[in-house]
């Protein structure tokens, strides 16, 4: 598959993802809901995030909170686009990041998700959330699935610049 169009299917693939868990979510639960999937470890739930991930910023003022968000998002959405769709000959080379593939996968996962997020916020002024999971006593803030190819992305994108620097210090030293 051409590299562009893998690119693009991976980001509109967690687009419809995120659309479709979130869609289902609001008509299916209410904000009182909470359906153990593991009791005492992961539990789907509705909740309406005003702030950015995992809840920073819910308690700001909604209206500059939001704009803020927005903005921020399209600024990286951007230059992730830019990355993807205009690479200059040898930026991923020269950055130090070795596998185009994994680099390309990563930031397709995180563009996706940060387009499903920024969808929240202009058109509901919030990002729905759904999936909670539990460590112990500790309960993790809440997340959909844009947070989570977002995660994922970041991962990978962190994965490849170890190996590159692993492999780095193992050839010259």
């Amino acid at each position: 598959m051409n590299p562009r169009l893998r690119t693009v299917a991976i980001a509109a693939a967690v687009v419809v993802i995120d659309r479709i868990t979130k869609t289902y979510i609001r008509s299916a639960f209410t904000s009182w809901d909470v359906t153990p999937v593991v009791p005492g470890f992961f539990n789907v739930v509705h909740t309406e995030n005003p702030g950015a991930a995992f809840g920073i910023f819910a308690d700001s003022p909604t209206a500059w909170s939001s704009m803020l968000l927005v903005a921020v998002s399209l600024v990286v959405m951007a230059i992730i686009g830019v990355m993807l769709w205009r690479p200059r000959p040898g930026s991923l080379q020269s950055s130090g990041m070795q596998a185009p593939g994994l680099v390309s996968v990563g930031l397709a996962l995180v563009f996706g998700g940060a387009a499903g997020n920024v969808w929240d916020r202009l058109f509901r002024g919030t990002v729905t959330d759904f999936l909670q999971v539990f460590f112990g006593s500790y309960e993790f803030p809440s997340f959909n699935a844009a947070d989570s190819a977002i995660t994922i992305g970041a991962a990978l994108l962190l994965i490849d610049l170890w190996r590159t620097r692993h492999q780095h210090h193992t050839e010259h030293g």
